[in-house]
C-alpha cells in the first residue's frame, strides 16, 4: 500500500511544533510495518535540506489564479529520514526559510496543494491513501473528487485527515477563490463555512475518514473548535481517535547523545541525579531541591499567560525549597514577565527564552516535573518525553492529556492532574509536587511505573494502517 503524508511541517525537515514530530515519525513506523509511507512538503531552505543530497524527479508548472508558476519535485536520495521524501520547489512562494508568517502565507499553501495534485496526476504515482494533515492541505480532498483536472483519477482514490489542532481553520475569504482551478460549482458549498473559504471544514465534510489525535480531544471539537462544533457534531461517525506516539529512537533515556548520563527504566535514579546535577550546574541552581520546568511555546493555548504568577506565587510560598526552569518563546509581554522573575529569584529559578533541541533533551532527563497547563492540548507530545525519561507530569485534564496521564492519587497512577486553567490549581499542583518530591520511595516507584508505559508509534501506526485498510477494501 503506498500513502503519501501531506503537512507543512516534519522533523527534522522543518519543525514549529508537535506537528513536525508527528510527521516525521509515523511514516517511519508505517514503513517499518510493511507500507510504502512518503512525506511531501514544502521546500524550506533550511539545515536539513542545505546537508542532504536531492533528486529533481518532477518539473511542471501550475495555474494560481492567472499567474504560472513553475515548480519542481525534489527527493531526498538516501531516504535518511526512513520513508521517502519530496520536497515541493516552488521559485518565488515555495523557496524560503521559514515555515509560518509570510504575508502571502495562503497562496503559498494553495500553490503546495496544487503542484502536488498537478504531481500525482501528470506522473506515474498512483498512492492508495493520501493523508492529509492539518489546514494546510485541507482543500485537497475536495479538489481530487470535484475539479475536473483531478477527478478522472482520484475521485476515488481514499483520503484520511489528521487534526492536530482545531483551533486553525486556513480560512480565506472569496476574492482568493480564482486561485483554485476549475471546480463543479454543483459541490462548491463544501468549501464554505460561514462565508469564507475554509480548508479544515472543507475536508471534515470532503474526506472520507479524519482522526484527532486523542480519543478525547476527537470528543472535544464538538463543543470547542473555534466556531466548527456543529459541523464535528454532523461528522462526527466520520471520526476515529488515534492517541500520537513518540519516536522512540529518537527519545530513549538509554541511548540519547543529548543527555549527560543514561537512565534506566528499572532503575532510574542514578541516572536522573546525575542529569539533574548536569542541569543545575549549566543554570547555577541547587540539586538537592525538586525541579519543576515547563517547555513550550508561551502562549494562551499552553496556558503560559498564567506562569509569572504561578511560579510568583510558588517561590515564594517555598522559599528557597523548590527550583524552576522554563524554556520557550512566543508571547512578548509574557516572555517579559518570566524573565523578570530571575531578578527576583536569581537562586531558584531561571528562563531560557527560545527554543534548543538539546537543552530540551536535558531538561525532560534532569527535571523531576514537567508543568503542562494546557488551555487546548489535542494530544501534548511534551508529557509522553517527560514519561519516558521518567519526569513526572503535572497536567491540566483536557485533550490527549486526559488519556495519556492519570493522577497518582488513583489506582496505577503516576502523574499529577488538576481541572482548571488557573494560577490557583497550578499552585496546589505545585505544592502537591513539592510533598511527593520528600516521599523518595512513592517518587522512585511512580518513576518505575511510569518508565514502563508505551507510547511508542508501533500501536498507533497500526491503527492507522488498520484505518487505511478499512477503506482501501470499500469496492
Amino acid at each position: 500500500m503506498k500513502v503519501y503524508h501531506l503537512a507543512a511541517e516534519c522533523y527534522p525537515v522543518a519543525k514549529v511544533g508537535g506537528l513536525a514530530d508527528v510527521v516525521g515519525a509515523l511514516p517511519k513506523y508505517q514503513t517499518e510495518a510493511g507500507l510504502q509511507a512518503a512525506v511531501v512538503l514544502p521546500f524550506y531552505n533550511r539545515k536539513f535540506v542545505q546537508e542532504n543530497e536531492f533528486d529533481v524527479v518532477f518539473e511542471a508548472s501550475t495555474l494560481l489564479g492567472k499567474k504560472r508558476y513553475e515548480f519542481e519535485i525534489w527527493k531526498e536520495r538516501a531516504d535518511t529520514l526512513g520513508f521517502e521524501l519530496y520536497l515541493i520547489y516552488v521559485p518565488g512562494l515555495l523557496d524560503r526559510q521559514e515555515v509560518y508568517m509570510y504575508p502571502d502565507e495562503r497562496e503559498q499553501f494553495i500553490i503546495f496543494q496544487l503542484a502536488f495534485l498537478d504531481w500525482i496526476n501528470w506522473s506515474q504515482q498512483r498512492p492508495d491513501v493520501i493523508h492529509c494533515h492539518d489546514h494546510h492541505v485541507g482543500l485537497i480532498p475536495f479538489l481530487m473528487k470535484h475539479s475536473a483536472l483531478y477527478s478522472k483519477k482520484y475521485a476515488k482514490t481514499k483520503t484520511v485527515f489528521t487534526i492536530h489542532n482545531g483551533q486553525y481553520h486556513g480560512a480565506f475569504n472569496y476574492d482568493k477563490f480564482d486561485y483554485l482551478p476549475e471546480v463543479d460549482m454543483n459541490f462548491a458549498g463544501l468549501l464554505d463555512w460561514q462565508g469564507a473559504i475554509n480548508p479544515l471544514a472543507c475536508a471534515i465534510k470532503c474526506v472520507d475518514k479524519y482522526t484527532a489525535v486523542s480519543p478525547s480531544y476527537l470528543e472535544e471539537l464538538t463543543h470547542s473548535s473555534n466556531g466548527l462544533e456543529y459541523l464535528f457534531w454532523l461528522e462526527h461517525a466520520k471520526g476515529k481517535g488515534i492517541i500520537n506516539g513518540i519516536d522512540t529512537e529518537v527519545w530513549n533515556p538509554f541511548t540519547d547523545p543529548m543527555i549527560k548520563a543514561k537512565i534506566y527504566a528499572k532503575k532510574p535514579e542514578s541516572g536522573k541525579l546525575a542529569n539533574k546535577k548536569a542541569l543545575c550546574e549549566r543554570f547555577g541552581l541547587s540539586a538537592d531541591q525538586p525541579l519543576i520546568a515547563f517547555i513550550g511555546r508561551l502562549v494562551g493555548e499552553k496556558g503560559a499567560d498564567l506562569l509569572p504568577e504561578a511560579f510568583s506565587r510558588s517561590l515564594q510560598k517555598h522559599a528557597g525549597k523548590v527550583n524552576i526552569i522554563m524554556l520557550g518563546a512566543g508571547d512578548k509581554e509574557t516572555e517579559t514577565a518570566l524573565t523578570k522573575l530571575n531578578e527576583i529569584y536569581p537562586d531558584n529559578y531561571k528562563t531560557y527564552i527560545g527554543y534548543n533541541e538539546e537543552l530540551a533533551h536535558q531538561i525532560y532527563a534532569g527535571s523531576d516535573f514537567l508543568l503542562m497547563p494546557s488551555r487546548v492540548e489535542p494530544c501534548g507530545l511534551n508529557q509522553l518525553y517527560s514519561l519516558r525519561y521518567g519526569t513526572l507530569p503535572i497536567v491540566r485534564r483536557t485533550g490527549g492529556l486526559i488519556d495519556t496521564v492519570t493522577d497518582f492519587g488513583d489506582p496505577n497512577g503516576y502523574g499529577i492532574c488538576f481541572n482548571n486553567s488557573s494560577v490557583n490549581d497550578i499552585c496546589y499542583s505545585i505544592d502537591r509536587a513539592v510533598t511527593l518530591y520528600k516521599n523518595t520511595e512513592q517518587l522512585d516507584l511512580l518513576r518505575k511505573r511510569m518508565m514502563a508505559l508505551d507510547f511508542s508509534w508501533t500501536k498507533s501506526a497500526k491503527e492507522y494502517i488498520m484505518l487505511y485498510e478499512s477503506l482501501t477494501s470499500i469496492i
